[in-house]
């Protein structure tokens, strides 16, 4: 079969209107894509779009995953035994509220490190990833009898820069990679970002929610003579920690942009489900303040986070009707909610008696930051002895990011966030020389999207200032919290500093779930050793999201690590979501 884009888009000589849905594979567990697939096909759409994030499919160099959740060619294959086409958008840079835009946070350890950017290091990395990924990619496309029929060149270009080399090498090097479906960019509909994002011998679409004509009319500036396409059409917003409720779209305006979307043009819902960031991947947003995203990325999405019809399946499904016709689907897979009730805490122990059992410490005279250290997420803590000083009186941690807790022999002194740790603090403390210093730094997500990219090196980067004078010795324990097992809940437990708690339940029944951790403060947790990710208790998101398939039938654990000594003594598994 053949793909082709001319005034519209053509299926072997036959006009084809694309309406297309995102689903992140790797936002959503895979015994459950059939079900969001056959959904998505069931609302009228014939296209699946996602994105391919670099950081997970490459978390360290040149070690490459592709299986489980990371099994793109699967998802892609499913969709095909489904009559769906499918858009895949590489990027390498991916945004979508994931942790550095998808950019592996190893990039950041090279000094000068230059982002979607003609740097022959950064562009070296790239080749290095696409030609392992195009091997996987390039016999799904539709000439060779899969069901892809484009890719993406970047994402959002123009909004982060105009280096022309840049895109017309990364188009370059996706065709000798073996690319032959036709290329898009994907822009914000204003002249700047198409003016910077665009690219010769590649069709523009452009991103947008709202005043559909308006923007498919600058769009057209730029595509004269051929199809209008919302490759993004926001039907809903994220959430980020703090922002005091769960962001919603207007349903009825949104119906109406589909509508007039569909009658000018093609479009991608974006989403159709966001799905959940899994571990440490949501990402953050920086214009005045640190903003990181929360755990769900429900999205006000067309499906719920866990995958649930919502009154805005249904609308669309109709207005999707005037223009196709709706296909029956029977859906196959069984999914039910399941109240498991309370789980009182079983075994607790305290970070600092698991210390060394969790992290091999890194000697340095000065602190160094996370990627220099070789870590990526997590947390990391720096321990120092104050063998020159008997009081602090001001402290500054230079180069440090995100949020890190002060501790002087294991008593709290102070926690500094975002702008806090752009300078000095004033604090109050005296001790006996040689007591010991403690720093618990947590990577809160790194910015996504805008010109920080390049400033998101994690932990403490360049050192510690007391009372005007650097200070020196440092063991630095990374904690990336992948190896939980090593934990000894037989050791010493200390009330009001991080610590780790444990649950047990028996599950005769499989069920999706939902966490609730009312009650604790701030931090993260794991079910059956994988991590389903971060909690705060400001809010909005009061519950997280368990899958089913992360549960086993019989006896099945959840470890808490929590930060701020605040603990409610039980968490609660409810049939219901809270996200604010």
């Amino acid at each position: 079969m053949k793909f082709e884009i001319r005034d519209t888009f053509y299926l072997d000589n036959q006009q084809m209107q694309i309406i297309s849905g995102s689903i992140h594979y790797f936002r959503v567990v895979p015994e459950y894509w059939r079900d969001r697939l056959e959904k998505l096909k069931a609302m009228g759409c014939n296209t699946v779009e996602t994105y391919i994030p670099w950081n997970l499919h490459e978390p360290k160099k040149s070690e490459f995953h592709f299986d489980g959740m990371l099994d793109v060619v699967r998802f892609v294959r499913l969709a095909q035994d489904l009559g769906l086409y499918v858009i895949l958008r590489p990027a390498p840079y991916i945004c979508a509220e994931w942790e550095l835009g998808g950019l592996p946070a190893w990039l950041l350890a090279e000094d000068g490190m230059r982002l979607r950017a003609a740097y022959p290091p950064f562009q070296k990395h790239v080749a290095d990833y696409y030609h392992v990924l195009m091997e996987k990619l390039v016999p799904l496309q539709i000439d060779q009898g899969g069901p892809v029929i484009m890719m993406q060149v970047e994402n959002e270009y123009g909004s982060y820069s105009n280096d022309k080399t840049y895109l017309r090498w990364l188009r370059d090097l996706m065709r000798t990679e073996g690319v032959t479906v036709p290329l898009v960019t994907s822009d914000g509909p204003e002249t700047e970002c198409l003016d910077g994002g665009t690219l010769e011998g590649v069709t523009p679409t452009a991103n947008f929610g709202s005043h559909t004509e308006e923007r498919f009319g600058v769009l057209r500036e730029y595509r004269p003579g051929g199809p209008l396409m919302c490759m993004e059409f926001w039907v809903g917003w994220f959430d980020y920690w703090g922002n005091g409720g769960h962001m919603t779209g207007n349903l009825e305006e949104s119906v109406q942009d589909l509508d007039k979307m569909l009658e000018l043009g093609h479009v991608n819902i974006y989403m159709f489900e966001g799905g959940t960031n899994f571990g440490f991947m949501s990402g953050a947003n920086y214009y005045d303040r640190l903003t990181p995203d929360v755990t769900s990325y429900d999205y006000d999405a067309v499906l719920t986070e866990d995958g649930q019809i919502t009154e805005k399946y249904r609308r669309y499904r109709d207005v999707i009707a005037k223009y196709r016709e709706v296909p029956e689907v029977k859906l196959s897979t069984n999914i039910r909610r399941i109240a498991y009730g309370k789980l009182p805490v079983q075994d607790k122990v305290g970070l600092f008696s698991v210390l060394e059992d969790l992290s091999a410490p890194v000697e340095g005279i000065h602190t160094q930051s996370m990627e220099r250290l070789g870590q990526n997420y997590g947390y990391i803590l720096y321990r120092s002895n104050l063998d020159t000083e008997d009081h602090i009186g001001r402290l500054r941690l230079y180069r440090a990011n995100d949020r890190a807790q002060v501790f002087v022999d294991s008593t709290p002194l102070v926690t500094l966030y975002d702008r806090e740790l752009l300078e000095e603090k004033q604090v109050d403390a005296s001790f006996e020389k040689g007591a010991s210093l403690d720093i618990l730094v947590e990577n809160m997500g790194r910015v996504n999207f805008g010109p920080r990219l390049e400033e998101q090196r994690k932990g403490i980067g360049q050192g510690v200032v007391i009372n005007g004078h650097w200070h020196t010795g440092w063991r630095q324990y990374p904690l990336p919290l992948d190896n939980l097992e090593k934990l000894d809940f037989s050791k010493a437990y200390q009330p009001g500093l991080p610590g780790f708690y444990r649950f047990v339940f028996d599950a005769a029944e499989l069920g999706d779930t939902f966490l609730d951790f009312s009650g604790w403060g701030k931090g993260c947790a794991f079910v059956n050793g994988y991590n389903i990710g971060r909690f705060w208790e400001i809010g909005p998101q009061r519950r997280l999201y368990i899958p089913a398939p992360l549960l086993r039938p019989g006896m099945n654990e959840i470890i808490f690590f929590e930060t701020e000594g605040r603990t409610g003594g039980i968490i609660t598994l409810r049939d219901t979501p809270d996200i604010g």
